[in-house]
């Protein structure tokens, strides 16, 4: 008799908050449909969303599918707002898994507590593979050809599936608006130079000035490199200043080693939450594959997920208000986890490096709130110095987070061969 080889069950984790969820959710399933996973016997897929009602004010039926066509499509669905949040963790802690403040360093507020709630509930329901996507972020590349652009549609999904079994993470590329760094003029006012020291000292250590150049003179949009998405070549990732470099989205995570799962943190009120996982991965196989994903982070390009093909993109200029406020707030955002990075990547250097950030940006940021004709830049040295004034108490949250993952892991291990006999 012939055994039939068991499923291999496939997450698709969102962490969201954009009213336009529902439209992102379809586009994925239809490429899905398309690219013949659907039809695949073996693997079934599962979404696991963790929404956010604060974020842009949004409610439950934004993200509930009711849609039979992509209901029937998929073999299950799991809504994680804050009551089922609140009642695992209520679980958790009954069980002696976890303290109650233990819990809300897992599952508490902010961006990467949602990444661990994802995360989490994936193991629970026994997944064996794991895949963050981003509700900003499209299956489809735009290549850049002379004068010109080009669509290309990507199979995401099944670039992951192909590869997370040889390694503990995937990570896709991007392309799109991916960086908030608008198109700038350079001149009396602000000069190169100036501008350069400015984004150094509040960016991390992966930030290459040479490449935002680049894509500063392409007006802000990161084009998809053809040889990588016609290659089926495979990057090992390697170790950079004590990280391994990934992004929270188009991000795969083997499920089957739980000593190789860390978890997601970030000081708060900040972001970086996928930074501080890359200087947990040291010891994991990291590997680059080759699909991408397009990051609009304006929410201009909603129409691609209709099939609407723009034949330019349009380029961020610092004229823009909006503009202009999409790059203070990310300055904000990088400085506010910048102090607790270099504290964890060169702890022996970090006072010099945190006096040198300030007499730099005492100098340049007079003159970027000059050229942008916005005072809320200078808020970002009062940011600096708060965020290095707790870089202590962050670090040790950030230990601790990592000590009450290890506890939720061996409760699950332990369950998981209960479950077996």
């Amino acid at each position: 008799m012939k055994i039939e080889k068991k499923k291999i069950n496939v997450g698709v984790g969102f962490v969201t908050g954009r009213k336009n969820f529902k439209n992102v959710v379809k586009t994925y399933v239809d490429n899905w449909n398309e690219s013949g996973l659907i039809d695949n016997k073996k693997i079934a897929i599962h979404l696991f969303v963790a929404y956010d009602l604060k974020y842009y004010r949004t409610k439950v039926s934004d993200y509930k599918i009711t849609d039979d066509e992509i209901l029937t499509l998929v073999d299950s669905a799991y809504y994680l707002g804050n009551s089922a949040i609140a009642n695992e963790v209520q679980f958790l802690v009954e069980k002696d898994v976890i303290t109650l403040k233990e819990a809300k360093l897992i599952f508490g507020e902010g961006y990467a507590m949602k990444r661990n709630a994802v995360l989490y509930f994936a193991l629970k329901n026994k997944m064996d593979y794991l895949i963050f996507l981003d509700d900003d972020e499209y299956p489809i590349a735009t290549i850049k050809i002379n004068n010109s652009i080009v669509w290309k549609g990507q199979e995401v999904l099944s670039t992951h599936i192909n590869n997370i079994k040889y390694a503990d993470m995937t990570h896709g590329h991007h392309c799109g608006y991916i960086s908030p760094i608008p198109q700038l003029d350079f001149n009396e006012k602000l000069s190169e130079n100036e501008f350069r020291i400015f984004i150094e000292s509040i960016s991390n250590d992966i930030i290459n000035w040479d490449s935002i150049k680049e894509k500063m003179k392409d007006g802000g949009v990161t084009y998809a490199n053809l040889d990588i998405i016609n290659s089926d070549t495979v990057e090992t990732v390697k170790e950079v200043n004590g990280m391994k470099f990934i992004s929270g989205a188009n991000l795969g995570f083997n499920l089957k080693n739980l000593d190789k799962l860390f978890p997601f943190y970030n000081p708060p009120g900040a972001r970086g939450e996928d930074t501080f996982l890359s200087t947990c991965i040291g010891e994991c196989n990291i590997r680059k594959v080759p699909c991408y994903t397009f990051h609009d982070g304006f929410s201009n390009y909603e129409h691609l997920l209709l099939g609407v093909l723009p034949n330019k993109l349009k380029a961020l200029k610092a004229d823009s208000g909006a503009n202009s406020m999409r790059f203070l707030k990310a300055s904000i955002g990088w400085i506010r986890y910048k102090p607790l990075l270099l504290y964890i990547t060169q702890r022996d250097n970090y006072e010099a490096e945190i006096k040198k950030m300030k007499d730099n940006l005492s100098i340049v940021i007079p003159k970027v709130c000059n050229y942008f004709e916005n005072d809320q830049f200078k808020n970002i040295l009062e940011e600096l110095e708060f965020y290095h004034s707790h870089v202590e108490q962050h670090y040790r949250d950030f230990e601790n987070t990592k000590l009450a993952w290890l506890k939720v892991i061996k409760f699950l291990k332990v369950n998981e061969n209960i479950s077996k006999k």
